[in-house]
């Protein structure tokens, strides 16, 4: 993972905890891709994917997640919710928190519920 990456995944995570949510895991990897953060709202859980572009010449940062990364995310998140039995019932959600523009300058933008996993 890039330093960037990774500094843009921890302000993420920073804001989303301001937010009332709780952090279950990060970065959990497996051959399909990896969920940069799994977070508990309440009793949902919910799956982040988290996204920076600084321009926006191929569109915004969230235009990024494209179909076939959704698909890799909902096998991802079918794997992890496979290993924690405990939240296997839950509610399911996936979330896009995206950064656009310069590191130093970037504005979040948070996506609920921004794509189904059916």
């Amino acid at each position: 993972m890039r330093i960037a990456g990774a500094a843009f995944e921890q302000r993420a995570c920073g804001e989303l905890k301001q937010a009332g949510m709780t952090l279950l895991a990060r970065n959990y990897t497996t051959r399909y891709g990896e969920l940069d953060l799994v977070m508990r709202d309440g009793d949902t859980v919910v799956f982040v994917e988290v996204r920076h572009r600084i321009r926006a010449d191929y569109g915004d940062a969230a235009a990024s997640v494209t179909a076939a990364k959704q698909a890799r995310l909902v096998r991802t998140a079918q794997l992890w919710l496979a290993a924690h039995p405990q939240h296997a019932q839950r509610t399911c959600r996936f979330d896009v928190v995206s950064y656009d523009g310069p590191a130093d300058n970037a504005r979040m933008n948070w996506l609920r519920g921004a794509f189904e996993a059916g």
